[in-house]
């Protein structure tokens, strides 16, 4: 199979417009993925599949991923006056990052048995912006997995075939593979309390 700067070239050249990068990966797998962004993913997604050479025609998995906001301090150049002299010092200065969702797929190829191609597409906040494009008119498997993530994440996957919750029920609120999610005190609306959930619901009960 072809390298993955092998296979950001290919796209590149085939797709102009089209931006890539390949996002490292310091885990002893050291499995490194493309990042695509989502104006031209499905587009990419089509030529991942069709390419003669690189024929991924199985999506084995997709999941989600959530990064919230950060603070990052760097060292900046600034020009300050010491002791009467103008001079140009080091400073660290922080500056927040905002957090974001990734959709994320395994990409293999059954006609040349290679693979995989990691392919990830951000949105651009965790808010308001959370669209992407749904790679499921690419794959077909990648149906009930972007659902998952749309229940779970809250990615919101445009021109999916039929979006709506799969694990969670209809009327759940939030999304509860998210960082920053708050489990419930009160599980009036779980439909089948148990355990540490009936627990927990039965005070609200009485």
């Amino acid at each position: 199979m072809e390298t993955l700067e092998q296979i950001k070239d290919r796209i590149a050249a085939a797709i102009p417009g089209a931006r890539l990068e390949i996002i490292p990966n310091d885990t002893p797998a050291n499995q490194r993925s493309l990042l695509v962004d989502r104006e031209h993913a499905f587009e990419v997604a089509r030529l991942l599949r069709d390419d003669a050479v690189l024929r991924l025609d199985y999506l084995s998995n997709a999941t989600g991923v959530d990064w919230l906001d950060t603070s990052i301090k760097e060292k900046v150049k600034v020009k300050k006056v010491v002791e009467g002299v103008e001079k140009e010092v080091d400073e660290m200065v922080e500056r927040k990052k905002a957090g974001y969702l990734e959709a994320v797929y395994h990409l293999y190829s059954i006609a040349h048995r290679h693979g995989p191609v990691i392919l990830r597409i951000r949105t651009d906040n965790r808010t308001d912006k959370t669209r992407l494009p749904s790679l499921t008119p690419v794959w077909r498997s990648a149906e009930f997995q972007e659902r998952e993530i749309y229940d779970l994440y809250g990615i919101i996957f445009d021109g999916h075939p039929d979006l709506r919750r799969i694990l969670m029920w209809d009327g759940f609120q939030d999304y509860p593979m998210r960082k920053d999610y708050a489990e419930p005190d009160d599980y009036e609306y779980e439909p089948t309390p148990h355990d540490e959930v009936l627990e927990k619901a039965q005070p609200h009960s009485r």
